[in-house]
């Protein structure tokens, strides 16, 4: 059975591994990779495909603002597991989460993506032509969706996260369980 559920931490590797194996490690090379690091996604919109407890598709929205005190999320990214590819479930999966996002307040999404791909959910460059992001990207694939019309009318400057930080473990905690041997291979000569 194939169901779209919010994720839980026992998701993460299998987050992580469909990640991988979609984008390999330039994906933290991306520019969205900058608003993204140390930071908590927006809550309830940490989206999965679960088949029979598999995960085949990832989504997440993250807390941004689109230029100076104007908030909207940052979608980014949605991966969906290669075998199943040509399902439509990446569909699915985009409306859901922009369904959830309206139904929680949320008036405007960012992206960074194939504008072919994403205009059918209503992104376009229409409303990024006087924002910006940290780093480099296309201008043609820096798109906007808003859930609330007009939201981003005069929307300019740079976007920046917002979101809550990720907290941080604790080094002297870690440093500790290394030297007695509990974080396996750390902490140990070769």
């Amino acid at each position: 059975m194939i169901t779209i559920r919010e994720e839980t931490f026992h998701d993460v590797d299998a987050r992580e591994a469909l990640l991988d194996a979609c984008f390999g490690p330039a994906r933290f090379q991306k520019t969205c990779e900058r608003l993204r690091e140390g930071r908590l996604p927006a809550d309830g919109l940490s989206l999965v495909i679960d088949r029979d407890g598999e995960i085949i598709g990832t989504v997440r929205l993250w807390h941004v603002s689109a230029g100076p005190n104007r908030a909207a999320l940052m979608l980014g990214p949605i991966a969906i597991d290669t075998s199943v590819q040509s399902l439509g479930l990446g569909g699915k999966l985009m409306r859901e989460a922009l369904a959830r996002a309206g139904q929680l307040g949320h008036k405007a999404v960012l992206l960074v993506g194939d504008a072919p791909y994403y205009e059918r959910f209503g992104f376009s460059t229409e409303r990024t032509g006087s924002l910006w992001l940290p780093g480099p990207y296309e201008r043609g694939r820096f798109l906007a969706l808003e859930i609330e019309t007009g939201i981003l009318d005069g929307a300019r400057g740079l976007v920046t996260a917002t979101g809550p930080v990720a907290e941080k473990p604790d080094l002297a905690a870690l440093v500790a369980a290394a030297s007695q041997g509990l974080l396996g291979g750390l902490g140990r000569s070769a």
